[in-house]
C-alpha cells in the first residue's frame, strides 16, 4: 500500500468513493484489525463513559460501523446499538461475525429516524472522509436525530496533514484519511447545537503502529433551548 501525505480534502463525490474504496479491502482491512478494536483502556473508557451516559433505553446508531466491532463492543456495554455503513462488503462481514445485531446500509447525513429517533450516535473514525463544508450537514443531521438529552461520540485522527492511501492490499483503489483538529470539531458541533461535555487527545499508541494522536470528542444535545447568552443543559 502506497501511503502519501497530502492537504487536500476529498472530490465532492466522497460517498461513492468511499463506498467503493471500502467494498474493495473488506475482508483485508477486517482481518488486519481483528482484536484491535477499542485496544487502548482510554479508548475503552470513552466508550464506557458514552455507554453509561447513554443508558440501556434508547436507541444508539453507531454510524460508519465498519465490519462491525463498534457495534458488537456498545452492544456488550448494554446498549441498544444497530451499525450503519455505505459499504456493503463490510456490512457482510458486520453481519457474518454478529449475527444476532441489525446492520443497515446507508449514510450518516442522511439517517433514516424520526426526529428525536436515536438516544445516542457513535462515529468512531468514520468522518475522516467527510469533506470540511460537509460537516456543518452533517452535525445538524446528527442534532436532528437525537433525542434531546442524547449523547454524540466522535473518534478521529488529528495532528499532521492528510494522508491518501494508493492500492491498498494491492486493490485498484484509493482514499483520503482526513485528519482534523479537536477544537474545529468541537467548533462545528456546538454551532449544531450540542453542548460539549469532553475533549480528549491522546498520544500514539506505537505497539498499534499508531502515526498521530487520537481525538475523542462527546457532547449532549441539550434538553430545552438556551436564550441568548445562557448556557444549555
Amino acid at each position: 500500500m502506497t501511503v502519501s501525505e497530502t492537504g487536500s480534502e476529498p472530490g465532492s463525490d466522497f460517498l461513492t468513493s468511499t463506498r467503493v474504496f471500502y467494498d474493495a479491502i473488506a475482508e483485508d482491512y477486517a482481518a488486519l484489525f481483528e482484536g484491535r478494536h477499542a485496544a487502548t483502556p482510554l479508548d475503552r473508557a470513552i466508550l464506557a463513559a458514552f455507554a453509561e451516559l447513554v443508558g440501556g433505553e434508547g436507541t444508539v446508531a453507531d454510524v460508519g460501523c465498519g465490519p462491525g466491532r463498534s457495534t458488537a463492543h456498545l452492544a456488550s456495554l448494554g446498549l441498544r446499538v444497530y451499525g450503519l455503513d455505505l459499504s456493503e462488503s463490510m456490512l457482510a462481514v458486520a453481519r457474518r461475525e454478529n449475527p444476532d445485531l441489525r446492520f443497515e446500509q446507508g449514510s450518516m447525513l442522511d439517517l433514516d429516524v424520526p426526529d428525536g429517533g436515536l438516544a445516542g450516535i457513535v462515529s468512531w473514525y468514520s468522518t475522516i472522509h467527510t469533506p470540511v463544508d460537509e460537516l456543518p450537514a452533517l452535525f445538524t443531521e446528527f442534532h436532528r436525530a437525537l433525542a434531546p438529552g442524547g449523547h454524540v461520540l466522535l473518534a478521529f485522527q488529528t495532528g499532521g496533514p492528510h494522508r491518501r492511501h494508493d492500492r491498498p492490499f494491492g486493490h485498484d483503489v484509493s482514499l483520503t484519511f482526513l485528519r482534523r483538529q479537536p477544537d474545529d470539531l468541537a467548533d462545528l458541533l456546538t454551532e449544531a447545537g450540542f453542548a460539549l461535555g469532553s475533549r480528549t487527545v491522546r498520544e500514539p499508541d506505537e505497539d498499534l503502529g499508531e502515526p498521530t494522536p487520537q481525538a475523542y470528542l462527546l457532547a449532549r444535545k441539550p434538553v430545552t433551548a438556551a436564550r441568548p447568552g445562557e448556557s444549555t443543559g
